[in-house]
């Protein structure tokens, strides 16, 4: 039987408090087989949109529970913000990706926006291609006025002093939770650009120059907003085929050339379809007859007689599915490692936290020997610096897939404790399975280990030879590092611990022994560099 997917992403009136996220995000979660693709949160929006996938069911409950959560917690009436909103749960579209169609998911709107305005007694409005009324179809006419707009419209008796404004499901009148708009759409970026300036009449012009509602580009929503202390064009692209990134860039860059403005930077808010960057590539790159063949991982994924060692993903890969990826609370934006370590949640835990620690000090050793390169004053091992270069990044990607690794490496291990254990075959087999996962468990955070030592190596190389103004750098290296090997260790003998048989890991212990002894050595030979060269 094949497996339908459905993307969900709604978008809450609320960032600058957490914990409401948090437990909107454990309402998403706890419904099995919904997963939780991404988190981004804006503090100036006041606004969190979050990214789902999975079957039907599983989706069409999680939104359910995520609106549900989000009506306790987020009071319209105490609500500001940059961005428009009319409710708690502002917008929830369903998107579909794996053998799934638009019709899948205008049920999807449909039976949820009848459940929501039923038993949460939410005002429902239907959009995009689930709009039981044509004017519906754009969500800027269902938000008109936003929030208090729609409250003045429905404060007569069931909606009487505006009729047009009444919902499709639940009762014409709003409370704190606002009203929620549902509906069915195709893949849609939300992509933000900054400007070099803070006038926001500026960021207004080149909105109204842009968007397709007053002559712009056919698919492009925009507004002029002051983001951040920055004018900033906050964009809704709803075909990236028929109007692609690139257009709309060059675009606003010619628009703020009459401003005498320039782009400072750009943003994502939540998930970008992975063709969309490639289009983008191809035409600032000029490839002419290029072909999506030509890439790499395209031509590895498609071939079924490829090499068994590589991962045959999904089409769905391009939304992220492979993962979810951290974000930042703090700052809104994505990506932020640590909030997905403070996360209730059993991983990302210690093992990946490790192997993290472990990556940023390798990025720290090679930036200084980046620092180091080139300077005329250290010409003399600039040929050593680069080596290590090359070898710090290397480590880097390696920890950095340790990340991700460690926490498969666990949910692994969980999964063979639930096999079944009625006969002494099932049990033989479960107890096999166990041993064998809580090895791999065991051997990930080893593997970190050996990397955070090699690490340590090179950041010492750097505070000898490198920049000796960034010898404190090398040295933070080289505590992250030794950070990593800290916490990696203690991954590895609490695994081993937990067989009865420990024999089966004493190997694994014996090499994280001797990488300690290496370390020590490493860390005394440091102290000494340090005090010698830095002062310190």
């Amino acid at each position: 039987m094949t497996t339908q997917l459905i993307e969900c992403i709604p978008n809450f009136s609320e960032a600058r408090h957490p914990e409401v996220i948090d437990q909107i995000v454990a309402a998403i979660t706890s419904v099995e087989g919904a997963r939780l693709l991404d988190r981004s949160s804006d503090l100036d929006h006041n606004r969190t949109v979050l990214t789902f996938a999975g079957p039907p069911e599983a989706v069409e409950e999680a939104a359910f529970r995520a609106i549900k959560t989000a009506s306790e917690l987020i009071d319209l009436n105490q609500h500001t913000g940059a961005h428009p909103r009319i409710g708690a749960t502002d917008v929830c579209p369903f998107v579909p990706l794996s053998n799934a169609t638009m019709e899948d998911c205008i049920a999807i709107a449909k039976r949820l926006g009848q459940r929501v305005g039923s038993e949460l007694s939410l005002p429902v409005y239907l959009y995009e291609a689930a709009a039981t009324r044509p004017e519906h179809a754009n969500l800027e006419n269902i938000r008109k006025g936003q929030y208090e707009g729609l409250k003045a419209a429905l404060s007569g008796a069931e909606g009487e002093s505006d009729p047009e404004r009444r919902p499709d499901f639940g009762p014409s009148k709003l409370g704190a939770a606002g009203a929620t708009v549902i509906g069915a759409r195709n893949p849609l970026i939300a992509f933000n650009v900054y400007l070099t300036t803070d006038d926001v009449g500026i960021a207004k012009k080149i909105a109204k120059a842009i968007r397709h509602s007053s002559g712009g580009l056919r698919y492009v929503k925009g507004l002029g907003l002051l983001v951040d202390g920055r004018a900033q064009i906050s964009m809704n692209l709803t075909d990236f085929h028929d109007t692609p990134i690139a257009r709309v860039v060059e675009t606003i860059r010619r628009e703020a050339q009459r401003y005498a403005v320039a782009i400072h930077h750009s943003e994502l808010v939540g998930l970008i379809p992975q063709e969309a960057l490639v289009d983008a590539a191809v035409w600032y790159t000029q490839l002419d007859q290029f072909d999506k063949e030509q890439i790499l991982e395209s031509r590895l994924f498609s071939s079924d007689d490829g090499p068994q060692t590589i991962d045959h993903r999904p089409s769905s890969v391009v939304y992220g599915l492979s993962a979810p990826r951290p974000f930042d609370q703090t700052q809104g934006k994505p990506v932020s490692f640590i909030d997905e370590l403070a996360a209730p949640t059993a991983t990302p835990g210690g093992g990946s936290a490790a192997a993290y620690a472990g990556a940023m000090g390798a990025g720290l050793v090679s930036m200084v020997a980046g620092l180091t390169i080139g300077k005329k004053k250290y010409a003399e091992v600039e040929a050593e610096m680069q080596a290590i270069r090359v070898m710090a990044e290397s480590l880097r990607k390696e920890l950095t897939q340790s990340v991700d690794d460690d926490a498969a490496s666990f949910e692994v291990l969980m999964a063979t404790f639930k096999l079944p254990k009625e006969t002494d075959e099932q049990k033989f087999e479960r107890s096999t399975a166990i041993i064998k996962a809580t090895l791999n468990a065991a051997h990930i955070p080893l593997h970190v280990s050996e990397g955070a030592v090699k690490v340590m190596e090179l950041a010492l190389k750097c505070t000898k030879n490198g920049n000796l103004n960034a010898i404190s750098d090398a040295m933070s290296g080289f505590a992250m590092s030794r950070a990593a090997l800290t916490a990696a260790g203690c991954n590895v003998r609490i695994n081993i611990n937990s067989l009865e048989d420990k024999s089966a890991g004493e190997k694994m212990l014996n090499e994280l022994a001797g990488l300690e002894k290496q370390a020590d050595k490493l860390e005394k030979e440091i102290s000494k560099v340090m005090k010698a060269r830095g002062g310190i």
